[in-house]
């Protein structure tokens, strides 16, 4: 019996990807374990490996193809003696994604014959011959026409349930075939707010949000010619909408404070200076951003109560600090994960954090690596920048953006003196963590920079 080889969920969150390469061709033997294929994430390229043994029948879906989704099926295995051309004709087809919107255009269809048949006066359904009664509502397969002009696909069924409830059908986005808007769009919107029609404003609903401008708004601004479009790969698309959700939903609050450096310097360069050699080479080469990750994490294990995530039953208390670092690679950033940061010694952040940087720039990180964490860290010191703010990165409650050291005139017991100072700026989530509770983190945090030698003990 054929076997069929589908698309793996790499992450929890994870719906579609990226079939990057094949390591095998049809006729191919492969065994349980082996790697058959290369799956591009928005984050990052992982190997697939063969559960089941047989040979290669059929290779659906050609390396290259972007946005397979989760259980599609890619290729198909015959089994041991199995004939490979039936188990090739037998296997699954590379229609998921028509298939798909064959049956949710099926479900709109039902749900439509069903408000027909309750909308018929007796309770009963419309004669067979009987021909639709003429409306102005555009059909399924007809536009809609929004109200800056542009036009949009709607469902009967999805236009009919947006006036019952009041939504204004310019303010949902459609996940049918082509954005096309259909009933489960329409109930999601319902129940996330979306924004009420003009005419339901009156009644004392919301009136009608903001929306952003459509890209032929966009490039009306721009002479033909004057530019080239370059399209979204997946990290992009994904790290705009996460950034959209975090500024949407999460209440930012900005605490900022000045870290005086040269005695955290002083002791980097006595740390550094005492490393063993290890193949003939120090066994680690401290940075400042290294000595900034522990003390972020020991601040958090200082103020317990600032180590937390919002949830709207509960606050979640996490009992180590998970330090996120912001990586900047090809197209967007990554954020690699220090697990219980408190814990480690320094050195060991140091060669940790070097390891997941590398890997991050070759988009070889596993999913359990960059997802989750309690904080993170956005350091932006060494490309000269002095001082910004950080969006926090759900769901997290805290990241701190740190500024670069430089020398500033400081007042010390009175006296004019130059010091190297930095400037940090930590962004909270106001939910969980308000200003009195950011301010006493962001107290601990300069505690450890400026007595640098209480990360040693």
């Amino acid at each position: 019996m054929p076997i069929n080889i589908t698309m793996p969920a790499l992450s929890p969150t994870m719906e579609e990807g990226n079939l990057a390469k094949w390591l095998v061709k049809e006729g191919d033997t492969v065994s349980s374990g082996d790697v058959i294929a290369e799956i591009e994430t928005d984050k990052a390229t992982m190997e697939v490996e063969a559960v089941d043994e047989g040979t290669v029948a059929k290779i659906v879906v050609p390396a290259g193809t972007e946005g397979v989704k989760v259980n599609a099926v890619i290729a198909v295995l015959a089994e041991e003696g199995e004939d490979v051309s039936e188990a090739a004709k037998g296997g699954g087809s590379d229609g998921a994604a028509e298939k798909s919107a064959k049956e949710e255009r099926k479900k709109d269809a039902q749900s439509e014959a069903g408000a027909s048949k309750q909308a018929q006066p007796d309770g009963g359904t419309a004669p067979a011959d009987a021909k639709p009664i003429a409306d102005k509502t555009p059909t399924a397969g007809t536009e809609a026409p929004r109200k800056n002009g542009e036009r949009i696909f709607a469902s009967p069924l999805a236009r009919r349930m947006a006036k019952e409830a009041g939504l204004d059908l310019s303010a949902v986005s459609g996940s049918g075939p082509k954005g096309r808007i259909v009933k489960t769009d329409i109930e999601a919107a319902a129940k996330g707010g979306a924004a009420k029609s003009a005419g339901s404003v009156g009644d004392g609903a919301a009136a009608p949000t903001a929306k952003a401008p459509s890209d032929a708004q966009v490039l009306k601004n721009f002479a033909e010619g004057s530019y080239e479009l370059v399209a979204h790969d997946g990290m992009r698309k994904t790290i705009a909408k996460r950034l959209v959700e975090a500024k949407q939903t999460i209440p930012h609050f900005y605490v900022a404070v000045d870290c005086e450096l040269d005695a955290l310097l002083a002791l980097r360069k006595q740390l550094n200076e005492a490393a063993p050699a290890k193949d003939e080479k120090p066994a680690y080469k401290l940075s400042v951003n290294d000595m900034v990750i522990k003390a972020l994490a020991l601040a958090l294990r200082d103020v317990p109560d600032a180590n937390v995530s919002w949830t709207e039953s509960a606050m979640v208390k996490h009992k180590h600090a998970d330090v996120g670092v912001a990586v900047s690679i090809p197209g967007g950033l990554i954020t690699p994960i220090i697990r219980k940061a408190e814990e480690k010694t320094l050195s060991a952040i140091s060669n940790e954090m070097k390891d997941l940087g590398k890997r991050a720039k070759e988009r070889k990180l596993k999913p359990e690596e960059y997802q989750g964490g309690t904080t993170a860290v956005s350091n932006m010191g060494m490309m000269g920048v002095k001082n910004f703010s950080a969006v926090i990165n759900p769901p997290h409650a805290t990241i701190l953006a740190v500024g670069a050291g430089e020398k500033r005139p400081v007042v010390k017991n009175g006296d004019l003196a130059i010091a190297e100072v930095m400037t940090v700026t930590l962004s909270t989530d106001h939910r969980c963590v308000d200003g009195a509770l950011g301010a006493e983190l962001l107290a601990a945090f300069k505690r450890y920079i400026e007595h640098p030698m209480g990360m040693l003990v």
